[in-house]
Parts: C-alpha cells; structure tokens; sequence
C-alpha cells in the first residue's frame, strides 16, 4: 500500500477555466510524509486520456511555489512562471508533481538561481542521482491510478534532500515566509491587507520582509498579495460567471473595480468580464454533456 492516499480535490484555484479542465483531465493531490512538511506542501498528479487527434491546453497562475515535476519526457524542478504556465495535453499519460513549499527550491538548490524567474533545472540538481528512474517508475504508476506508489517512489529522494538543505538559516527562513503565506491565502488578516500588516504578522520591518522573499521566494510580499487576490477573483467568478464586479472587487480587497481589472489583466491575459464568459460557456457545455 503507498504511504498516501488519493484524494481528489476540491480546489481550483489557479487553474484558468476549471469546467473545461475537469472535463479534459484529472487532478489528484496528496498530502506529503509528516517528515517533509516544512520543505513539501503537497503532491499533485494529473492524468488524462483524449481522444485521438484532440488536444487540449490549460492555463494556470502561478502560485509563489516551485514544483518537481515527473514527466515521461524527464524529471525537472521549476521555479515561479515569469507568466502564466501553459501545457497542451495529447493522448494519454500522467504528470507527477510535488508543490514545495515557497523558499523551499531556494534551499535545496542553495543557489541564486532558484528564485530567478521562470528556473526550471534537472531534478539532479535538487534531488541528487537517483532521479531518472524515480521518475519513470512514478509516471509509470500515476498512469494507472497508483497514486500511491507514484509517490512513494520520489518520497525517498525528497527526504534526503531535506536533510541536507536543513541549514540554520533555511530553518529560521522557512517557517518565517510560510507563516506570512498562511496568513493572506487563509484570510487571516482580511481581503485589505498591506504589506505593513504582513510585516507586522512576521514581527520585521517591512524592508526585512521584502528581503525574506527577495533572497528565499524570489517574489515581493506585495506580489503576493496581488497574486492570491487575482486568484480568489477568478475562483469566484468561476464558480458564479453572473457576480457583480464591482461587489467582487471589494470582496477580494481591491479599492474599486478598476484596479481589479488592471491586475487581472495583467496576470490572466483577459478581464473579469471576458474571463468570466469564458467561464459561463464552459460551464454550459459541461451541463450539455451531463
């Protein structure tokens, strides 16, 4: 039996259009060894099967998370997107994950180069030698519903990992920027939150937090509140295509509607009221195929 257990999620946040996606693929997270939850946050895994001669392409925002990720075409650990990720999906296969935690790739990698923007480097890199077949076998059994097994096959290099990457500092860092993540994605300080009260939260000025992030997650705390507001935004208008957007604005802490709109355009390529069309059709042609 693997050690974790499949659970299918409920959460769509950060994935673009989800009526669509839950028609052309399975997502699957599970929770990570106890021994490895101040460096992993979860693992993923998405299956799917399409029919001959389609295809299909989903968009997600980035979290301010790196991943692992197993492929059939190689094992790769991938930093924060610049931009929007995008992968086209064919045929049949499965890709393994494992979210780390934000600051986390920083170190493992225990280079700069880990908080660049768009990073993705060989799995050897991060997780030592060991990885090539770890990652086949792991892709091998996603493919046919281990979720288990894919898991445990790549748990083992992780911990190993952790051992070595559990420096001094990495231990005081880690449950530093976790805390302040916690905080924004669990509403704990309010939709309007500033970056002075994740400060605050953190008990440093505000220039010591934005050198956290800077030198751990590669992103600023102010990032961090845009991104997790353009993400609820999009939740929620996925769920309810007809919300109002002014109502939504001030829901998810934004002044007006229109600083809403810039910030979601600028993250998602689309407005609210275009995304959430796109939404409305999806949803319809999911009801139509019920």
């Amino acid at each position: 039996m693997g050690a974790a257990r499949a659970t299918p999620t409920a959460s769509t946040r950060g994935i673009v259009d989800p009526a669509a996606a839950g028609g052309a693929f399975e997502l699957v997270r599970l929770p990570t060894a106890p021994d490895l939850s101040d460096f992993v946050e979860r693992h993923w895994i998405v299956r799917w099967d399409l029919p001959a001669g389609t295809e299909f392409t989903q968009v997600v925002i980035p979290h301010p998370n790196a991943n692992v990720v197993a492929e059939v075409d190689g094992f790769a650990a991938h930093g924060i997107p610049a931009g929007l990720f995008e992968r086209t999906l064919r045929g049949r296969g499965a890709v393994v994950g494992t979210k780390l935690r934000p600051g986390a790739l920083r170190a493992l990698l225990s280079h700069p180069d880990a908080v660049r923007p768009g990073v993705v480097v060989p799995a050897t890199a991060v997780l030592g030698p060991g990885v090539t077949a770890a990652g086949r076998t792991a892709v091998a059994a996603a493919r046919e519903g281990a979720d288990g097994e894919a898991v445990d096959a790549v748990t083992p290099l992780l911990r190993a990992a952790a051992v070595r990457a559990r420096s001094p500092r990495a231990v005081d860092a880690l449950p530093r920027v976790a805390d302040v993540l916690a905080a924004v994605v669990d509403g704990a300080l309010g939709p309007s939150a500033t970056v002075g009260d994740l400060a605050t939260l953190a008990g440093s000025s505000t220039r010591s937090l934005q050198r956290l992030f800077a030198h751990w997650v590669g992103v600023s705390p102010k990032w961090v509140l845009q991104r997790h507001r353009v993400h609820l935004a999009a939740d929620l208008l996925a769920a309810d295509p007809t919300r109002d957007l002014a109502e939504l604005a001030t829901a998810v802490g934004y002044y007006d509607q229109a600083h809403l709109g810039t910030d979601f355009a600028r993250v998602v390529g689309a407005t609210p009221a275009t995304f959430a069309r796109r939404c409305a059709r999806s949803r319809e042609a999911l009801l139509a195929r019920a």
